[in-house]
């Protein structure tokens, strides 16, 4: 049996998941702590606001998706946190209870909910997640590029409601212009791979400032490059591009949609 799926945008990678009654909340980020760290657009949530958590997903520990003192300054010590390997000592620091680091393809449950920790390529080390219940399955990206390995999730765990993916392309510049994160065509050709209901884009307002924009990042800031994309290599799945804030419903029959 399917459940309710609903996501809502909190801004960048910061987006609450309900699957049913469990919620979890991915990469947790509520200030601009550096002039180079920017959201680049309003986040609809403080850490104070947010509804009863099932748990946390983070895939690695840069601070725009690892915010884990705000957490803890809104009394939010006790929810478990699940995330890759290296974010563990953050999470201590922090004061958070309960930390949990599966490796690559291994799970832990929270709620009536299994996450599975899936592979991921980015700068640093990362984790990306797959969430099931039931006949539900989410998939969150992180900030990961496209690597073969996430080819494998369709053939690990079968159909998908909604995978929710990093679509600007991020490029260091210094680093001479290495890419770091999935583009718009990357995710993309994942989609087509993915076959899910619905995409959710993320990952595309971020901003490094007028002075970091031109000399440390290039990046692609409009999810309608995702969109065309994908309607040309992936035309089964929905695109829902969310402004912060609005929470959208993927009903339990939206696998009909191949009916």
């Amino acid at each position: 049996m399917a459940v309710e799926v609903s996501v809502t945008r909190i801004a960048h990678s910061c987006m609450l998941i309900s699957l049913g009654e469990d919620v979890f909340l991915t990469d947790p980020w509520f200030a601009d702590h550096s002039p180079v760290y920017r959201a680049g657009e309003p986040r609809s949530h403080t850490a104070a606001d947010l509804p009863a958590l099932t748990g946390v997903l983070v895939s690695h520990a840069h601070r725009d998706h690892s915010d884990l003192d705000a957490l803890a300054s809104a009394g939010r010590r006790n929810v478990p946190v699940v995330g890759d390997p290296s974010v563990a000592d953050r999470a201590k620091t922090a004061g958070l209870e309960s930390f949990h680091g599966p490796r690559w393809w291994a799970s832990t449950t929270l709620g009536s909910t299994r996450i599975t920790a899936v592979p991921a390529r980015h700068k640093v080390p990362e984790t990306t997640f797959v969430l099931s219940r039931e006949d539900t399955t989410v998939y969150f990206a992180g900030d990961s590029l496209y690597i073969p390995e996430l080819d494998e999730i369709p053939r690990r765990f079968g159909h998908l409601t909604l995978a929710l993916l990093p679509t600007n392309g991020l490029r260091i510049r210094p680093l001479f212009n290495r890419k770091v994160v999935m583009d718009a065509e990357d995710a993309a050709r994942l989609t087509a791979v993915l076959d899910p209901d619905v995409v959710v884009p993320h990952h595309y307002a971020f901003s490094s400032g007028p002075v970091g924009d031109r000399l440390l990042t290039n990046k692609d800031r409009d999810p309608e490059n995702y969109r065309r994309a994908a309607a040309r290599l992936a035309p089964r799945t929905e695109v829902r591009i969310l402004p912060t804030g609005l929470r959208s419903v993927i009903a339990p029959d939206a696998a009909k949609r191949g009916a």
